[in-house]
């Protein structure tokens, strides 16, 4: 027998916490139906520790895509679990899902569920993962749960493919401006400066634009073994900063007020919630599970607090829809399907919908910021170029002008 702690309403509308043995979930969901209870949050307690998957290569996205398209199809055509995991394993190409699976098939031949084992790696198998494959083999439809995260995950990896591809060319054209930048600071406004005080003599007064450039230049080859720690020091500190979690707030709060950039950010946050929160549901798991999965799988500060917060008005009674409608971050659509949801008892197929529109809406945004983004990074180098032109040729100018 296996010890589950609950959570779940009595039907005064009182909330009860507490612990029931049962050998599985679904049938500790059944006691408890049985009590007269409506279970809000059923959790397994672990007794053993947790195994972590370290050392060795990252597991791709692409490469858990393909597991599970692969697995689900097995599973589908009546391969009995363990033997579709132990095929898997010995033609994964990818040594680290292989070393993974390993361990995988080791504990269910030992006799632990699938979900147990795959909670055990954290890092490849994240809880989105793992608790829809809870609920899946408690309702025995494993092979559909699987083809739904599957689907999910194709999702989630279009959008990060398209927002890095996106952001690749600025970030190329900003390394080239950097880069050029410290070229003409170091190798060219010297020179030139030199063959202005040559022309002009040591008295020669330069126009301010000229002098501050020239201090720059000076500073950079004087004082270099300062300047590039001192650059390289901050950059460290402020990524270190932004993944503390007082760090990731203030900078999520940023970038979801930056022009051009928010409507993106909440398009993607909002499609990641309603697809996310709709493949749980969908998958049996419970409502606040499904909000707390759902938070953390968001990626974004604010609407995991937004979520979280949620979580505990939904203990106290109120439809998760009057919450969502009552907050800014999320648009006025997703309050109302999510009310037609609730209503018809479709929160999943609704949100579906939900999360394809923002989805379209994501990729229409990226391609209108792309066509912004070249002009913009073309005038900032150009721009970047000139100042240090004009400083350039201003004294040769007025050197000129001296000498008729």
């Amino acid at each position: 027998m296996t010890t589950f702690s609950y959570q779940a309403i009595k039907k005064d509308g009182s909330s009860v916490s507490g612990n029931v043995e049962a050998s599985e979930r679904a049938t500790a969901i059944e006691t408890l139906t049985k009590q007269g209870l409506r279970p809000l949050t059923i959790n397994e307690k672990k007794s053993g520790p947790v195994k972590l998957s370290l050392g060795g290569k990252k597991v791709k996205s692409d490469d858990l895509v393909i597991f599970t398209r692969e697995l689900s199809a097995m599973v589908s055509a009546g391969v009995p679990l363990l033997r579709s995991l132990n095929s898997l394993e010995e033609h994964s190409e990818n040594r680290a899902l292989q070393t993974i699976l390993k361990d995988i098939v080791s504990d269910v031949e030992g006799g632990a569920q699938l979900a147990d084992a795959l909670e055990k790696h954290p890092r490849t198998f994240n809880n989105v993962y793992v608790n829809m494959i809870r609920a899946g083999e408690a309702a025995g439809i494993l092979d559909d749960i699987l083809k739904r995260i599957a689907l999910q995950q194709e999702k989630n990896a279009t959008i990060r493919k398209k927002i890095k591809s996106a952001m690749t060319y600025p970030m190329v054209l900003i390394s080239i401006t950097i880069l050029a930048f410290f070229g003409l600071m170091i190798f060219v406004i010297p020179q030139i400066g030199k063959i202005i005080k040559d022309l002009g003599g040591e008295d020669a007064k330069l126009p301010m634009l000229t002098t501050i450039m020239l201090n720059i230049s000076s500073m950079i080859i004087s004082y270099w073994w300062i300047v590039l720690p001192m650059l390289a020091g901050s950059v460290f500190m402020l990524l270190r900063f932004i993944g503390t979690p007082k760090g990731q707030r203030i900078f999520h709060n940023i970038i979801l007020k930056l022009p051009g950039i928010n409507s993106i950010i909440r398009k993607v946050a909002v499609a990641r919630f309603a697809r996310t929160f709709s493949a749980l549901m969908g998958a049996g798991v419970s409502v606040l599970e499904s909000l707390d999965v759902t938070a953390h799988a968001i990626g974004n500060k604010l609407y995991e607090e937004a979520l979280i917060d949620a979580i505990e008005q939904v203990k106290q009674g109120a439809e998760l829809s009057k919450i969502i409608e009552k907050n800014k971050l999320f648009p006025s659509i997703v309050a109302q399907m999510l009310s037609v949801g609730e209503e018809t008892g479709q929160t999943d197929q609704v949100l579906v919908k939900v999360a394809d529109f923002y989805e379209e809406e994501v990729d229409v945004a990226i391609d209108g910021l792309s066509s912004i983004i070249e002009p913009v990074m073309i005038v900032t180098m150009g721009a970047m170029v000139g100042l240090i032109a004009a400083s350039v040729m201003m004294p040769i100018a007025n050197l000129s002008n001296t000498i008729k």
